[in-house]
């Protein structure tokens, strides 16, 4: 598997008002997934961005009195800095508004045309402009505080009657092509409980969906003029391809197209397996290999959080409280990934002082500082290895083989849970043997026990690196390795003799705030 490409993308993030916490899981989560095969030694490329075009950006510009471009340059920076913050370690951050995807778009229509998929006729009937998407009357849903009559998009959002000339596209002939392709490939939409919904809905019957408006101009504009543009979903989806290259980039297209992973939020599912697949398949292009449909980072009472709602959490708030490794590690240790999760104050320090603070960087200060004050400051000569070593490995090696066979199945916090069991071993056998104590008998043996416990240090910091990898690279910085690692180092011990850096504590004990 070493070398081979591997394509991961997060959605597009719609710049009409600035990041929340939930923006910041899906790129934490796609991170480290990217991160992981990274380090098993894949060729990644990992794509994130901002989706700026459609009724809701000329909206809120127009609210706030500025140009839709000031607007869009303006938020779309926000987002690109979060993920900086972050230590997002994206390849390419694409923007809808770059020329590159206005002629990928362009591309991509032109070969649903050529396959006699569009044609031209009015559009009459409900759209949600805060989702972006039509609606038929089926899927509405009667509005509990908005009066008789009142209706609600399936996600809860207002729709409003619309009538306008429109392109449509031939969905209804897709039907059963979507069926048959989620029949031999059951493993497209995960977890299960996403295929079933959309198993659900397809089977309900496919209506032709409107791709075009003319009641604005902010988008990419439909070939041949007429004064329409492309429906926002249609652009926005072909982000896709446009960072790899699509049309024109034969050999980013042929390297990493068709998608190992796109990973969004459940309620966008339809738009990546019913929409996007079509438009593919329509295209002869080929589909992605799997769209993971993640939860929800729920506000307290279990609140979705949401800009229109008003209870959106600023991570840079949440990294200036906590810091970066904290953040990234409470979110991958307690939401259960394809689960709608939550957090507190109180959750995340009580999850990190215990995990990290307490667990993994307390054992690397203090195996540290004691060799510091020991052995010179350099890695010590081991003695003889005992059953307690042994042990101490077996214990490191089950952890990687669970870890990697979770993180094969997208289950991250399984996985460090099961590098957490390592450490926790690594603690053990570091009290158990007692090199502060052996060393007034036996300075070889507590000599052995102190490089023995780097060792294992060593290594759970590589297995842990996806997850935190600023924390990590600090730890294996002080133990005088490459703070860049890959796997392939597990199987490289760390040499006696190494000099060592000044100990410092790679993770600090957090203190609820004020």
């Amino acid at each position: 598997m070493s070398g081979q490409p591997y394509y991961i993308t997060t959605a597009i993030s719609y710049p009409n008002g600035k990041p929340h916490i939930g923006h910041a899981y899906e790129a934490i989560v796609t991170d480290a997934i990217a991160r992981f095969h990274r380090l098993s030694g894949r060729d990644v490329f990992f794509q994130t961005g901002t989706d700026e075009h459609g009724l809701k950006m000329v909206q809120t510009a127009r609210d706030k009195g500025i140009e839709v471009t000031s607007l869009s340059n303006e938020m779309s920076s926000l987002f690109r800095e979060m993920c900086d913050l972050l230590e997002i370690s994206y390849d390419r951050f694409i923007r809808t508004t770059e020329p590159a995807h206005h002629a990928a778009s362009q591309a991509l229509w032109n070969a649903m045309e050529a396959s006699g998929d569009l044609y031209l006729g009015r559009y009459e009937g409900w759209y949600s402009v805060r989702d972006e998407a039509f609606y038929d009357d089926k899927e509405l849903i009667e509005d509990p505080a908005g009066g008789e009559g009142k209706r609600l998009s399936p996600q809860g959002t207002p729709v409003e009657w619309t009538v306008e000339e429109s392109w449509f596209f031939r969905l209804s002939k897709y039907e059963q092509p979507l069926l048959d392709h989620f029949s031999a490939h059951p493993e497209f939409i995960r977890p299960e409980s996403r295929l079933n919904e959309v198993l659900r809905f397809v089977e309900g019957g496919l209506s032709d969906l409107s791709v075009s408006r003319t009641s604005f101009d902010w988008g990419v504009k439909v070939p041949g003029g007429g004064g329409h543009v492309m429906y926002v979903w249609v652009d926005a989806l072909t982000n896709y391809l446009t960072g790899v290259g699509y049309p024109d980039n034969d050999v980013d297209y042929a390297k990493f197209w068709p998608a190992d992973l796109h990973v969004i939020g459940k309620d966008i599912v339809r738009f990546h397996t019913v929409y996007w697949p079509a438009f593919l398949l329509s295209a002869g292009i080929a589909l992605p290999k799997q769209v993971f449909g993640h939860g929800f980072l729920l506000a307290r009472g279990g609140e979705k959080m949401s800009k229109s709602l008003g209870n959106v959490v600023d991570p840079v708030d949440l990294v200036e409280l906590f810091g970066v490794d904290a953040l990234r590690y409470f979110l991958l240790r307690e939401v259960s990934f394809g689960s709608d999760g939550s957090y507190s104050p109180e959750a995340i320090v009580t999850r990190v002082n215990a995990d990290l603070a307490n667990n993994f960087g307390n054992l690397a200060q203090r195996s540290l500082s004691m060799i510091a004050k020991n052995c010179e400051g350099v890695v010590p000569n081991p003695g003889a290895s005992t059953l307690a070593e042994l042990q101490l490995f077996e214990a490191i090696t089950a952890a990687d083989k669970a870890a990697s066979a979770a993180m094969h199945g997208l289950a991250l916090n399984t996985a460090l849970e099961a590098i957490w069991q390592g450490m926790s071993a690594a603690n053990l056998y570091f009290a158990e043997q007692a090199a502060w104590t052996v060393r007034k008998t036996d300075p070889t043996r507590a000599d052995t026990i102190l490089y023995f416990t780097l060792e294992a240090v060593r290594r759970l910091a590589i297995l842990a690196s996806w997850a935190i990898p600023g924390g990590c690279a600090k730890i294996l910085t002080l133990l005088g390795q490459p703070a860049s690692p890959s796997f392939a180092d597990l199987d490289i011990p760390i040499n006696p003799g190494t000099p060592l850096p000044t100990p410092v504590g790679a993770f600090p004990r957090l203190e609820l705030p004020a």
